[in-house]
């Protein structure tokens, strides 16, 4: 695992602490390497929207409300994409039944760990069930941006899946989002995507306004 994954990983699942700056020679001494590749880990990171860098350290970026809805509306528009396409691969017979398996499983074990109240392996499952219907979709570029995108909501807020309000209806969204794919209607299944991801992204950004200030997390204007 590189010095990248491994800072990655820390970022996205919340380990290192997102409310302070973390200096270099702290992040070097706990990963067991010198201070060069975790520079360099530092500065992909920043790339992919996840730190800002200060000096020699660096503070988890939080988005704003209204930052995290522009992603949620890219990723709107990517999940729409990827659903049509897979729907076209279905219409064409291309897709084989463990696929559609593999998905059933996912979307319900998402279900299933949200009602435990298991938000961490709710939302893995949850991510894992829409970029696998990215991958199988097969546009690399699509599951590559997907990524990025999941990270920073992840980084974000972590509690958009266990609304009480939504939880019944993330489950029956992504079952509609399956029948639509299931019936090779690429029309509905780009819909139904795109109105799921957008219904998450009201809960996700009004949680990021009470959470996030601009004074922590300048704004895309405020870099432009």
């Amino acid at each position: 695992m590189t010095v990248y994954t491994q800072l990655r990983d820390l970022v996205v699942t919340g380990a290192l602490d997102g409310h302070e700056k973390v200096s270099e020679s702290a992040i070097a001494e706990r990963l067991e390497v010198s201070r060069t590749p975790v520079r360099e880990a530092l500065q992909r990171l920043e790339a992919d929207g996840l730190v800002l860098a200060q000096g020699r350290g660096v503070r988890i970026r939080r988005r704003t409300g209204r930052e995290l809805a522009w992603v949620y509306e890219a990723r709107a528009a990517l999940d729409a994409f990827a659903a049509a396409a897979l729907a076209d691969r279905q219409r064409a017979g291309r897709l084989e039944p463990a696929a559609f398996a593999e998905l059933d499983r996912l979307a319900g074990e998402a279900d299933a760990h949200t009602r435990a109240g298991d938000l961490a392996a709710a939302t893995d499952s949850n991510r894992r069930f829409h970029e696998r219907i990215a991958a199988l979709a097969g546009n690399a570029v699509i599951v590559e941006s997907l990524a990025r995108h999941w990270d920073q909501i992840l980084v974000s807020t972590r509690t958009g899946l266990a609304g009480a309000d939504r939880t019944r209806a993330v489950h029956d969204e992504h079952l509609g989002l399956l029948a639509a794919i299931r019936d090779g209607d690429a029309d509905r299944a780009a819909t139904a995507a795109r109105e799921h991801a957008l219904a998450t992204r009201d809960l996700a950004a009004a949680t990021a306004s009470t959470e996030s200030s601009s004074t922590e997390t300048p704004t895309i204007e405020e870099h432009a």
